[in-house]
């Protein structure tokens, strides 16, 4: 299932192409970010897609397939090429990453909680010396 929603908190369950054109037009100072993640219970992680309007008009996009190390950005003033890759990303599409130049940001992010292997021996994972 997708799931589109707004800086204003406005959320669509089963994001159409329409509601999800609909949302990207909309954006402006006060409502500038759009997510639109995709909610499955087999596929483990975060999927979603990402945009937000930027104060010089330009549009930052970003996506993250499952993990972060698979977080990815670029920069746009097409608000038509925005459109065309959340439409593809949205419809699976395997060449909506094309006409983009993506630099991966994971470096930016620390693991989560559910990115971290739980260790072996049934222990809590170390976070650091104990304290005096």
């Amino acid at each position: 299932m997708l799931i589109a929603t707004n800086e204003r908190g406005h959320v669509v369950k089963r994001a159409t192409k329409p509601s999800i054109g609909t949302m990207l037009a909309n954006l402006r100072r006060g409502n500038a970010h759009l997510i639109v993640e995709r909610v499955d219970e087999e596929l483990p992680g975060s999927w979603y897609i990402q945009v937000l309007l930027r104060e010089n008009n330009a549009y930052q996009l970003e996506y993250r397939d499952g993990v972060a190390e698979q977080h990815f950005q670029t920069m746009t003033v097409s608000q038509e090429k925005v459109l065309a890759a959340l439409l593809g990303w949205a419809a699976a599409k395997p060449n909506w990453r094309d006409g983009f130049m993506w630099n991966n940001i994971a470096e930016q992010f620390g693991p989560s909680e559910r990115d971290i292997p739980e260790p072996s021996d049934g222990a809590a994972p170390s976070t650091g010396p104990e304290p005096s």
